[in-house]
């Protein structure tokens, strides 16, 4: 079984570009873990490094605010570079939690947990291709994020 370091868990923010205007700047609620600490020294994650990374809900304002899906590969990059991860070894993944509208909430959009694929270039992220989480590491993301939890309202 592994054992989860969590390296942040709070509102991670991120510098834009573009001067003094810093374009896409922005802000979500970030965890990242490392699970390379296993009980099991035969076995080797390619990739224990994980990110999962939230929109901040709305404050009522939308000025400046950028979404988590329009500056990933710059979240993902900025993480790289900030806690000396190797990106080949970071599964980052976009989570959604489920959210209900309609006059009296009536309607809901289930949660939803998608890893993003990226091709790295100069140490940089780019091309992001979207795919549902599923299976095995859906749940071992889950788990995580109650570990999350419980050391931070998420």
């Amino acid at each position: 079984m592994q054992a989860a370091r969590v390296v942040f868990n709070d509102i991670f923010a991120w510098d834009g570009w573009g001067g003094r205007f810093n374009l896409a700047a922005g802000k979500c609620r970030l965890c990242l873990f490392d699970l390379s600490g296993t009980d099991d020294s035969s076995l080797t994650l390619l990739k224990p490094f994980i990110a999962i990374a939230t929109d901040l809900r709305a404050d009522g304002s939308n000025l400046k605010k950028v979404t988590v899906r329009a500056c990933c590969t710059h979240i993902a990059t900025t993480l790289a570079r900030r806690f000396a991860i190797e990106p080949a070894r970071m599964l980052f993944v976009e989570y959604y939690p489920r959210t209900h509208y309609g006059r009296q909430q009536e309607h809901t959009i289930p949660e939803r947990y998608d890893i993003v694929d990226m091709v790295w270039q100069d140490e940089k992220a780019l091309h992001p291709k979207w795919r549902p989480l599923e299976g095995p590491l859906l749940e071992t993301v889950r788990s995580l994020l109650g570990i999350a939890r419980k050391t931070a309202p998420f």
